[in-house]
């Protein structure tokens, strides 16, 4: 068993199928008492040796109907500030670093998930995998002016300092670092390039199913979970008193009056932490020395309308009527969004189905996620030539096929763990699904350690230009697509504000 020293103390931790893993180390004090909704706070030093071999806790956990189908983390605690390590050896080699920042809507997930065990991308590319935990919910994200504000980002900065400066006893280069992650944590890997306090923490970015979030101070939602713990003029005093299963409690009941806010809570503009909207730094190009890969799942949204049958009983009665009601909600007139309606059933005719859900499907992925990145890969390619574009296309076997290639779905293919728990309904794991993750590994390992994605067993990868908009189509079949799905695009020109 290997022992590591830390600048906080030694290490044990244990070793599986030749990789060592470490853990539950914790990267900041407790967020408890007087620290809770604090920023997070350097963990004190021990004596003797940490024991690092089962995961601790994970933050407390929002409701989510994904519960019913991928079961929940536990157990879950304020004390949640840790982080878990794989790496090949604790020697001097200075490997690639390559941190998972996890998804959840930023009210779920952690980094214990069992899907996002980093040994299988170790043992393949020789490289130091980290997952997180960072708080969530109102513990994490609720703002109040001058007390409060994004401490769950600040949480990640942490982790991402400790790793910076203990990584490399740990096997790791700690100047060669890619932070990745999915949805809620693919949001976090675009944001924290803009956040001054993460400087120099990591170098390049792969950002999967990254959501468009209007990050702009919202009061709204501390107003709702204030009048539900009733507490007056926004004591944060008091609320720091309240015990976290009542605090959790409320949330829930906050985000059940409004299921369709499912980013009620989310990192914001405050203009100190986060100065300015992300895609608008991209776009003036001050993450110009990042990396980037950026991409999508095909039927992102097919994943929210099979966890809200009443969507599909609205569109389904309601028609183009009920699409054109839901594309006023983005500030998106009634004529324009005929023309947007009418250009989705001219791209899809004979490819695809054109029923109103189908549409609706197509219009609130494309709104949700892949537009937002397609503005990004357009921002950061005119400073970067190493930025690329994927669309995943793995159809799901559950439902007979209906969920298509769902948001997350892409996430045990990148980490090879098809076989882990409540996924097997998601995803097969036959050899399809095995050659797809070595191609994707291969693709995410070869970008960590140089800035590219391309190897032998995938054809070439362009990188991503507004001119031919190279996009590397990865599912059964993998080939590079310039422009796909250009006529939708098109559509949005001028449209959300972004």
């Amino acid at each position: 068993m290997a022992v590591v020293n830390t600048n906080y103390g030694r290490i044990e931790g244990y070793n599986e199928k030749g990789i060592e893993v470490f853990k539950g180390i914790p990267y900041g004090k407790p967020p408890v008492g007087d620290l809770r909704f604090k920023p997070p706070v350097e963990p004190d030093s021990w004596d003797g040796v940490l024991k690092a071999t089962e995961y601790r806790s994970c933050p407390y956990q929002g409701y989510s109907q994904l519960e019913e189908w991928f079961g929940k983390l536990e157990p879950e605690s304020e004390d949640c500030l840790n982080l878990n390590i794989w790496t090949p050896s604790c020697d001097d080699q200075k490997r690639p670093v390559m941190v998972w920042i996890h998804g959840g809507a930023f009210i779920t997930g952690g980094g214990i998930n069992p899907a996002y065990e980093g040994l299988n991308i170790s043992k393949k590319g020789d490289v130091v995998v980290v997952t997180i935990n960072y708080r969530l919910g109102v513990l994490g994200f609720l703002y109040i002016p001058d007390k409060t504000v994004n401490v769950g980002l600040l949480d990640q900065i942490a982790a991402l300092k400790w790793i910076h400066k203990n990584i490399e006893n740990f096997g790791g280069d700690p100047d060669n670092i890619t932070i990745f992650g999915e949805s809620a944590g693919g949001y976090s890997v675009i944001t924290l390039p803009v956040v001054p306090q993460a400087k120099g923490l990591f170098h390049r970015v792969i950002a999967q199913s990254a959501p468009y979030i209007d990050p702009e101070i919202s009061e709204k939602t501390t107003r709702g979970i204030m009048r539900l713990l009733k507490i007056k003029n926004e004591d944060l005093e008091q609320l720091s008193q309240i015990p976290p299963e009542k605090i959790i409690d409320a949330q829930n009941k906050f985000m059940e009056k409004d299921p369709t806010n499912i980013l009620a809570f989310r990192p914001i503009i405050d203009g100190v932490i986060v100065p300015k909207h992300p895609l608008k730094a991209f776009r003036e190009g001050e993450c110009k020395d990042l990396d980037l890969i950026i991409g999508t799942n095909l039927d992102e949204a097919k994943l929210f309308t099979a966890l809200e049958p009443s969507i599909n009983k609205m569109i389904e009665s309601g028609g183009e009527k009920a699409l054109v009601m839901y594309m006023s909600t983005l500030k998106i007139n009634p004529e324009q969004s005929k023309e947007i309606i009418k250009a989705y059933r001219s791209a899809r005719e004979g490819k695809a189905s054109v029923e109103p859900i189908e549409l609706f499907n197509a219009i609130l992925t494309d709104v949700m996620f892949r537009i937002p990145t397609i503005r990004l890969a357009e921002a950061q390619s005119k400073y970067n030539p190493n930025t690329y574009s994927y669309i995943f296309t793995y159809k799901s076997p559950q439902f007979a096929g209906k969920l298509g290639s769902p948001h997350a779905i892409e996430i045990p293919f990148v980490f090879n763990t098809m076989d882990s728990p409540n996924w097997g309904n998601f995803v097969h794991n036959g050899e399809t699904e095995k050659e797809i993750s070595q191609k994707i590994m291969d693709s995410w390992i070869s970008f960590a350690k140089s800035g590219n994605p391309n190897h032998e067993n995938l054809p070439t990868w362009p990188g991503y230009t507004s001119e031919k908009r190279a996009t590397m189509i990865l599912g059964e079949e993998c080939r590079v697509s310039n422009a796909p799905y250009d006529e939708e695009r098109k559509a949005w020109i001028g449209l959300l504000g972004i």
